[in-house]
């Protein structure tokens, strides 16, 4: 009888090792996905912040681009003859009684496509009356109307 209380004993002791090493080995799986999951959480976080990194660094570049454009073109338009005050650059200025005068003594003859009409524009953009006779009124006229037509077909065809 001892020796089977003896086996037994050593029978148990044995499975109690045998559960304590599966114990341990699960416990060494579990530390050993804890520490991939915290490897792949600081690897996602440097990701994240290398992504962060980036950003900023387009944001500063885009700005930096931005100002040297502005200066550039501030650079050209110093090189062309713009009106000066005590040798200053103006920039934004109304413009003076003289400046006005001069670009609206411009009368300029623009051609409309569409009606077939050629106006007179005054400075920036004032529509002139041309006096002419009755004749070149009703010819103008005509020409008119049928120039509306050729558009309003271009259009429709356009359209379907």
């Amino acid at each position: 009888m001892k020796h089977q209380y003896g086996n037994s004993i050593i029978g148990q002791t044995a499975n109690t090792t045998k559960e304590k090493s599966d114990q341990s080995d699960f416990s060494s799986d579990s530390s050993d996905s804890e520490e991939e999951r915290k490897k792949k959480k600081k690897a996602k976080k440097e990701k994240k912040k290398m992504k962060k990194e980036m950003k900023k660094e387009k944001k500063r570049k885009k700005k930096r681009d931005k100002r040297d454009k502005e200066d550039k073109e501030i650079n050209k338009s110093k090189d062309t003859k713009s009106p000066s005050v005590n040798g200053a650059t103006k920039k934004m200025a109304p413009m003076t009684k003289e400046e006005w005068d001069k670009k609206q003594s411009v009368v300029r003859r623009v051609y409309d496509e569409d009606t077939g009409r050629s106006r007179l524009v005054k400075g920036d953009g004032e529509i002139l009356e041309e006096c002419v006779s009755k004749e070149r009124q009703m010819q103008i006229n005509r020409d008119a109307t049928k120039q509306d037509g050729n558009s309003f077909q271009k259009h429709l065809a356009k359209a379907l």
